[in-house]
């Protein structure tokens, strides 16, 4: 076999045509092989003699694409001085961008002998260990181009690729759970007609099936648990694990790009799945240790832990930012991915002890030319101390707004004194992103993730049901802000049902009215349920996955759903790129402000309206007169006005209409008590009853109506304001009395 000198650069291995240049990084090495494995599991090793900057490489003519390979590193085993080199054990290149296999929990991954992490253990680790494979980097991409939507027109869809596909009936069934089964028309046309403009991805770089969930008969089921941070996960794969999932990940991308969607990445770059002192040596623990993981300062034989998985990335060390740079612009340049969202991002804040908006890695993403052009989204917290940081990410990047999600359950479960802050996260959370000169969509605001329970749950279960789990109840968050409206769990109860339904609704319809970037959990608009189960991380079982077998109440959760989506995605007052001012003289060419809270009544909100403790009822007037930024183009921007009315009240509540300056008449467009309920007119000065914990939207009209009084829990009018009647019939109907039977 010819070996050719090579280049440094880049790190991985590197496919031109005729050959693989391999490179890998590693400071403290005295001496490295490359171990090219056989598809029968030979292993031939080949010395790395040439060395620039630590980095050991060579270059192979005629190793080919499909090849699989592994490095030994020999260097100090000496924990106490944080070195834990092991020949024994083959090891992952960590620029591999394809990985074949998983790992097993065998005892030959480990450099101690179990029972005794004193005593070095030597046992080779070939036979149970991850290979990297050489890819081809060719890929037909056409003429794909990234849909580029803005923030403020995005709405985001937080899903699993598994979970998504497993069940459903029209994906075939040996694609089912995979990259080419997302990619299905089935799973598109389902994206498509729902409206959201980006799937966020649940990990799919190369995560490990923990050792200790196997033992128990469960997985890793969401892949927080990374261990190649170039690679697409293999188990995903439906063409095989040998570079195929290179181009099946591609192909993924390039069909939702070519529906207009794009495509956001979960991915954990604050620890690897090596864990803590007592983990397996697979790749990052044996090349480097300490130029790879933050240890502790008087013990480094132990690690500094932020993350709660056992180990931290040294977030200062040269290594780890190149290779998390590296990673992301791979992600956008090869794989054209359109975005990221850092899981527990306050761990890549943290350079020392501190989180540092101002850290390193940030200055690094603002530099780049390349990463700092895609959407970036921050979990802004972690486990450490100072760790929540909602608010406290530097300009460039949004964050998941947990206070939203917090505020907005605690205002439809009838928590008291919540109406001040239910307003702030209605209009963006100004408090909390606009000191640092950040918009609204710096708020991406959701009521439920992956973590915890889904929508459905949210309102059938006031305590979490982890069983299935394994762990006695000890795992997932205790305090879930949930209502279960009358009930634990499935019930027969018809008006429990009723108030379930209602509640999805309002949580759905406070969603997409709030400034800011909209995410849906995958599912919640299904009804999806975990049987009360918030921390489904290892099922990887029916529990977690979407059933796509819909009952009517889930049918018509879908159609509003998509109502609701195509509404905000139709009224540019719902997105605004701005804060609101209030004051007129902000709301361009209109007499009135660009926002306005009344009570029931119809009378502004006083400081005592705001902090009654049991208000619970507030109607909000949007501007669509007074939008400051122009569009794209430069026109100004022009929109009906809406009143929207929240009543999380126990009881009906007649709202009044606001004097005609407002609105020459008001159409109903939503209701959640209702939800076929359209169409129905109100005059300046009117009433509406509105059903206890429901929301209405109403749009201004030139209409006139000759009446004023509207008992919403009475009409159902079928009819959409946003898409257009077949019959061809106008939209809206008169109605008269101060009750309306229909």
């Amino acid at each position: 076999m010819q070996i050719w000198p090579g280049q440094p650069y880049p790190l991985g291995a590197t496919y031109d045509g005729s050959g693989t240049n391999f490179a890998l990084m590693s400071r403290i090495a005295d001496a490295v092989e490359l171990c090219l494995i056989a598809q029968d599991g030979t292993e031939t090793r080949i010395n790395l003699t040439e060395v620039d900057a630590h980095v050991w490489h060579a270059y192979l003519p005629g190793i080919q694409p499909g090849q699989r390979y592994g490095y030994r590193v020999h260097g100090p085993y000496d924990p106490g001085a944080g070195h834990r080199c092991d020949p024994s054990k083959l090891l992952l290149d960590p620029y591999a961008k394809a990985i074949h296999g998983q790992i097993d929990g065998d005892q030959a991954l480990y450099s101690y002998r179990f029972g005794n992490p004193e005593e070095r253990h030597e046992e080779d680790s070939a036979a149970h260990a991850m290979l990297g494979v050489v890819v081809n980097p060719f890929f037909d991409w056409g003429h794909d181009r990234p849909p580029r939507h803005e923030y403020h027109e995005s709405v985001i869809y937080e899903a699993h690729v598994k979970g998504m596909t497993q069940l459903h009936p029209d994906v075939p069934e040996e694609l089912r759970g995979t990259y080419a089964g997302l990619a299905h028309p089935a799973m598109i046309e389902h994206l498509s007609s729902l409206g959201v403009t980006a799937i966020e991805l649940m990990p799919v770089h190369q995560f490990v099936d923990d050792p200790h969930l196997q033992e128990r008969g469960l997985h890793n089921y969401w892949g927080y648990n990374t261990i190649g941070f170039f690679a697409p996960h293999n188990g995903y794969a439906a063409f095989g694990s040998d570079g195929q999932q290179v181009q099946e990940f591609k192909s993924l991308v390039k069909a939702m790009h070519d529906a207009n969607i794009e495509v956001i990445l979960d991915v954990v770059y604050n620890h690897t799945a090596e864990g803590n002192h007592l983990g397996p040596t697979l790749s990052f623990r044996g090349i480097d240790n300490a130029a790879y993981y933050r240890l502790v300062d008087h013990d480094p034989s132990h690690y500094f832990d932020t993350t709660g998985t056992g180990n931290s990335l040294l977030m200062r060390s040269p290594a780890v930012l190149q290779l998390i740079m590296d990673s992301l612009r791979y992600w956008v340049e090869e794989m054209h991915v359109d975005g990221f969202r850092f899981d527990l991002a306050s761990t890549l804040a943290r350079q020392f002890h501190e989180v540092d908006r101002l850290a390193v890695f940030f200055d690094l993403v603002h530099q780049d030319p390349v990463i700092s052009q895609v959407k970036l989204i921050a979990e802004p917290w972690d486990l450490g101390d100072g760790g929540y940081q909602v608010g406290g990410f530097p300009p460039l990047w949004t964050e998941w707004n947990g206070q939203y999600r917090d505020t907005v359950r605690d205002f439809w479960r009838g928590e008291p004194s919540t109406l001040s802050e239910f307003a702030s996260r209605l209009t963006g959370s100004s408090d909390l992103y606009e000191h640092s000169g950040r918009r609204p969509f710096a708020s991406i605001n959701f009521v439920t993730a992956h973590d915890g329970f889904t929508l459905r749950d949210l309102v059938s279960y006031n305590e979490k049901h982890n069983e299935a789990n394994g762990e006695g109840g000890a795992d997932g968050e205790a305090h879930n802000r949930s209502w279960n409206c009358g009930a634990e769990g499935p019930t027969d109860d018809p008006q429990v049902n009723r108030l379930r339904e209602r509640q999805q609704r309002n949580f759905l319809a406070t969603l997409l009215a709030s400034q800011g970037v909209p995410m849906i959990s995958h599912g919640d608009e299904l009804g999806r349920s975990q049987a009360g189960n918030n921390n489904t991380y290892c099922q990887d079982t029916e529990l977690s996955w979407i059933s796509w077998d819909l009952d009517e109440s889930q049918e018509e959760l879908l159609a509003f759903t998509r109502r609701l989506i195509a509404l905000r995605h139709n009224h540019p007052v719902f997105r605004r790129r701005r804060f609101f001012a209030g004051a007129p003289e902000h709301g361009g060419e209109s007499d009135i402000g660009d926002i306005e809270w009344f009570t029931p009544a119809a009378s502004r909100m006083s400081d005592a309206d705001w902090n009654t403790t049991y208000a619970r009822s507030i109607m909000v007037f949007l501007n669509g007169h007074a939008i400051p930024e122009p569009d794209q183009r430069g026109q100004r921007i022009e929109d009906d006005s809406f009143l929207v009315l929240f009543n999380a009240a126990a009881e009906r509540i007649e709202f009044t209409m606001p004097d005609v300056t407002y609105g020459a008449a008001w159409e109903v467009v939503v209701d959640t008590n209702s939800p076929e309920t359209r169409g129905t007119l109100v005059s300046p000065g009117g009433t509406l009853m509105v059903e206890s914990r429901s929301v209405a939207y109403l749009r201004s009209t030139d209409a006139p109506s000759e009446h004023d009084d509207v008992d919403l829990a009475s009409k159902a009018e079928r009819v959409d304001p946003d898409i257009p009647r077949s019959d061809g019939a106008p939209h809206g109907e008169h109605v008269g009395g101060s009750t309306h039977d229909g």
